[in-house]
């Protein structure tokens, strides 16, 4: 697509020990002298895409991308019901960006995520206002309650009735009064096959609603074992817990990224993370842009969307 730099080769890769018996994998790209940007997944749990190395001209940005804690190629996989998730928090995330950002010795970057991964860069930026050069981000997620409810509490159920009864057959009357913790207790089911079904069903929930227009694809893809466990096991971890953030965190301070220039990218018809989100960010952060982008949903490839996030990175460049 033209709104896409050309396939962008891997320079670097490796493994970095974060304590805790983690180990993220870790991708570098680009100019490696270039103006650093760290590119933060979905999810929680979706991992790198080589696609995302391709929002940054290549003669300009170093590119850094990394799988999270237990998602991707990091080690242990949270997708092994034995993988302990104790240990895995968004404050771990923040402290394992820390970490990165050190051993490649940057000084600053930019943060650039979407969905979860906006989340992680909002927590990471308000946390190291000095170590973030600007944010770009796209279907933003901030973990508020309101904002559970409507995608997996029956909001959303509104707009994809059919889906969300596939979504909620895994559970019994008793699971579906709050569906998230009802998916903890069958993803961490000693049944193997009790596991996978409810994740395969979590997951494909998240696909069939992420694009503007059905997308086989993401179903697909959403629907892999390989995909579907981790992504779920992690995504309830989260989201049963706030992410650990205090109700309505990130926006609260978002004043703290006063100074920092910022790009928010929304779909006016994101029902996965809907804009009402972005605009209260918007306006709660000073020097933010916002850009609704019409017809266009959550996900990525949506129409419009690659072109303002080419222009977010291009105009800071």
């Amino acid at each position: 697509m033209e709104e896409l730099y050309p396939a962008t080769p891997v320079r670097a890769d490796g493994l970095l020990e974060v304590g805790d018996g983690h180990r993220l994998y870790c991708q570098e790209a680009g100019n490696p002298d270039g103006k650093p940007v760290v590119v933060l997944h979905g999810g929680p749990g979706s991992g790198i895409s080589a696609a995302a190395r391709q929002h940054f001209d290549p003669a300009v940005y170093r590119i850094v991308l990394f799988d999270q804690r237990g998602a991707g190629r990091s080690t242990p996989s949270a997708g092994d019901p034995a993988s302990d998730l104790a240990t895995n928090t968004l404050w771990h995330l923040v402290s394992d960006l820390e970490l990165l950002r050190e051993r490649l010795r940057i000084q600053r970057w930019q943060c650039f995520g979407g969905s979860w991964g906006s989340t992680l860069a909002l927590a990471y930026a308000q946390a190291h206002p000095d170590r973030v050069t600007e944010l770009v981000l796209r279907g933003v997620f901030t973990v508020r309650r309101c904002e559970l409810d409507w995608l997996y509490r029956g909001g959303a159920a509104h707009l994809f009735p059919a889906e969300w009864d596939a979504f909620v057959a895994p559970l019994d009357e008793r699971q579906r009064v709050d569906p998230i913790e009802g998916y903890a207790e069958l993803l961490h089911s000693p049944d193997r096959a009790v596991a996978e079904r409810a994740a395969i069903a979590w997951s494909t929930w998240e696909g069939a609603t992420v694009a503007l227009l059905p997308q086989p694809a993401f179903v697909d893809q959403y629907s892999k074992p390989s995909f579907a466990l981790p992504f779920a096991r992690l995504a309830v971890h989260y989201f049963r817990n706030g992410a650990w953030l205090e109700e309505g965190q990130l926006i609260r301070d978002a004043g703290r990224l006063a100074g920092i220039p910022g790009v928010l990218v929304q779909g006016r018809y994101d029902a996965v993370c809907p804009p009402i989100t972005a605009y209260q960010l918007h306006h709660a952060w000073p020097g933010s842009v916002l850009r609704l982008v019409e017809g266009a949903g959550h996900a990525v490839g949506d129409p419009g969307i690659l072109a303002a996030l080419r222009e977010a990175t291009d105009g800071f460049r």
